[in-house]
């Protein structure tokens, strides 16, 4: 049985959630080095069949990766311990006895560490009733609080509304996890549609990050950052099919550029080449250029016509690893530093109206 996470020089500073698919999976793959030991994926699984304990295997070595089985039948296959796969388990506050204890196996097999998910909407027991769900958890995994990470989930947030009503419920959530000696909280939220079908075409679309929004807001209160990447939060939904028009999610300060492109008249090597002609030469494009991301690299290849288009896997991939990216390089961006740095360049059209509605469907 191997250890995890050894020789780990930080602690991660980024905790995204994301589906366990062949895309976002890809874009881990990709990531550099340095980036390695600044985030910690929650990956959800859907299934435990050996492809996918395999891509597990293949991940990084270092990444503090975590996996979330909630969707999975509890029986043998979803006990992570037999996947011999260095990981930290995601515990939920209604998990049997039988599933705790399978976790804490799992966690003091990896290091000692398990990731405790709290979601805001569905977990709304009182102050007193969550402090006997996580003792039973440390009861039955026989971890400590200070082994045990929060993710406090908020979940949805479509809008300037949701963000209001989410701060403060999020807020008495955080007064109550001080009460106990967790190793980190950590808050994350998600803002992308369940669907982009309703949304223009031939032009880039502009929607607001409300979970990084929600975020700042909770700035004083000193905790870590996650998001559901460029996936909708909204469970049950895929937000990376759609229409199958080829897109791209690409992430700015406060908001994401959707470009999905239907224009016709040629092959759609060349549809995609117009659509990352487009994007290269928007203002939000970093001015690093294809430095910024592995997924930069692949999209800016394609405006140059030097590959094509790719799949629907493939545009989360690219979209995936700028959006990584983009993020670790906002969280460690020093104090006083108000944007990332991008090229001038002509004004977008799709700009949202009225500057608040979110959802495409």
């Amino acid at each position: 049985m191997r250890p995890a996470h050894g020789g780990r020089a930080a602690e991660p500073v980024y905790r995204p959630i994301l589906a366990c698919r062949r895309g976002e999976l890809e874009a881990l793959n990709h990531l550099e080095p340095a980036a390695v030991p600044l985030l910690a994926p929650i990956l959800e699984v859907g299934s435990a069949d050996r492809s996918t304990i395999d891509v597990l295997r293949r991940l990084p070595a270092g990444l503090l990766t975590a996996v979330d089985t909630t969707a999975l039948p509890e029986d043998p296959g979803s006990d992570v311990l037999r996947w011999d796969v260095p990981l930290v388990p995601v515990v939920g506050l209604a998990e049997s006895d039988r599933r705790l204890a399978a976790h804490g196996a799992a966690a003091r097999a990896y290091g000692r560490r398990a990731l405790v998910r709290l979601r805001a909407g569905r977990d709304r027991a009182g102050p007193d009733a969550s402090t006997t769900a996580v003792e039973r958890i440390w009861r039955c995994t026989a971890l400590a609080p200070e082994e045990c990470d929060l993710l406090v989930d908020a979940a949805d947030v479509c809008c300037r509304a949701d963000v209001r009503l989410a701060e403060p419920r999020v807020r008495r959530l955080l007064g109550w996890a001080r009460r106990h000696a967790w190793r980190s909280v950590t808050v994350a939220a998600g803002a992308m549609p369940p669907t982009l079908a309703r949304l223009p075409t031939d032009e880039p679309v502009r929607l607001d990050r409300w979970d990084w929004q929600l975020w700042q807001r909770l700035g004083d209160a000193g905790v870590g950052y996650g998001d559901y990447g460029v996936g909708p939060a909204v469970p049950g939904t895929d937000g990376g099919s759609d229409d199958r028009l080829p897109t791209v999610r690409y992430t700015a300060d406060g908001d994401w550029w959707v470009y999905r492109w239907s224009r016709r008249g040629g092959r759609g090597d060349e549809r995609f080449a117009d659509l990352c002609r487009t994007l290269v030469s928007a203002p939000h494009w970093p001015d690093t250029g294809a430095a910024f991301s592995w997924g930069d690299h692949e999209l800016l290849r394609r405006a140059r016509r030097g590959a094509g288009a790719g799949s629907a896997a493939n545009w989360a991939a690219w979209s995936t690893s700028h959006h990584l990216a983009h993020v670790l390089t906002a969280r460690r961006r020093p104090a006083g530093d108000t944007g990332w740095h991008t090229r001038p360049g002509p004004p977008q059209r799709g700009r949202p109206r009225g500057g608040t509605a979110r959802r495409a469907g």
